[in-house]
């Protein structure tokens, strides 16, 4: 694949990222949440810099969720029996969705007390 054009490399991108889409719930969870932090954005009329913290971190978790499911399948091809060390690979990379996920989770309440709430009245700033 090296020193091929950019838009045949791009392609692969868009073929995993399809792929993925298809083979995996929660990453089409992960777009229905971002729709929903897109919405809250734009009605909150929140700053641009909570626009890059939240495109940051929503980036994070799809990314890992990207990498996770990119590692299992190769888990899954290269030793497709029940072995411990494949078991343990597979929990440390669901891990990591995880910990991103529950990062995202703080920046979310983070925004909520920030912005949401004082936007509904319930809190003044």
């Amino acid at each position: 694949m090296k020193g091929q054009p950019f838009t045949y490399r791009l392609t692969h991108a868009w073929d995993g990222l399809r792929a993925a889409w298809r083979m995996e719930k929660s990453l089409r969870t992960h777009a229905l949440a971002t729709i929903a932090v897109w919405g809250l954005l734009i009605f909150t009329r929140a700053p641009g810099l909570w626009w890059a913290v939240m495109a940051l971190t929503i980036g994070l978790v799809v990314a890992c969720e990207l990498l996770n499911t990119a590692l299992e399948v190769l888990c899954d091809h290269v030793h497709p029996q029940r072995h411990e060390a494949i078991k343990q690979t597979k929990d440390i990379a669901a891990a990591a969705v995880l910990v991103s996920s529950l990062a995202a989770l703080m920046v979310g309440l983070a925004f909520l007390v920030v912005h949401v709430l004082p936007w509904m009245g319930w809190l003044r700033r």
